[in-house]
């Protein structure tokens, strides 16, 4: 019996963990998509909605900085907690350099506090640097100052 439960445990676990990664979609492909993929050392995530006036006015910003960062140093991702519509009509009026995605799961609240978001708002970052542990949390609009100061801490941290 004791083995049965075992198994049963760890298929419901993977079962679990194909849906939250089934939950991460390219916007336009509908491909599943996984933050765990990034390769660089530091990796920034950005959770926005096109409703969400701060999230429009910061992309163009996040979009120059990332574009400046060293081929490779930095991935840099958005997931919108949006329709794929929704996300294809702002893209045309302000398009970014770095990849859309789109969380397509039925909680969303759930998901962003597995990023760190305990209180649900919108624009959220973070700037992690895996390898090293590092994890910085971002609530509001983001300027590339501050995208700025969390890299530099990344790698300051990285380095010790």
């Amino acid at each position: 019996m004791k083995k049965i439960t075992v198994f049963l445990t760890a298929a419901l676990l993977a079962a679990g963990a194909q849906a939250v990664a089934a939950d991460l979609q390219d916007w336009q492909s509908n491909a599943p998509e996984n933050v765990n993929a990034l390769k660089a050392p530091v990796r920034v995530v950005n959770l926005w909605a096109t409703w969400c006036g701060p999230c429009r006015k910061e992309m163009p910003e996040m979009s120059a900085w990332y574009q400046k960062q060293k081929k490779g140093s930095v991935d840099m991702v958005g997931i919108a907690l949006d329709s794929s519509e929704n996300i294809g009509r702002f893209l045309k009026t302000t398009p970014v350099r770095y990849p859309i995605w789109r969380y397509s799961g039925n909680d969303s609240r759930a998901w962003m506090k597995s990023f760190g978001n305990s209180i649900g708002g919108l624009p959220f970052t973070v700037v992690e640097a895996p390898k090293c542990g590092y994890r910085q949390t971002l609530l509001g609009e983001v300027t590339a100052k501050k995208l700025d100061a969390a890299l530099a801490a990344a790698r300051a941290k990285c380095a010790a």
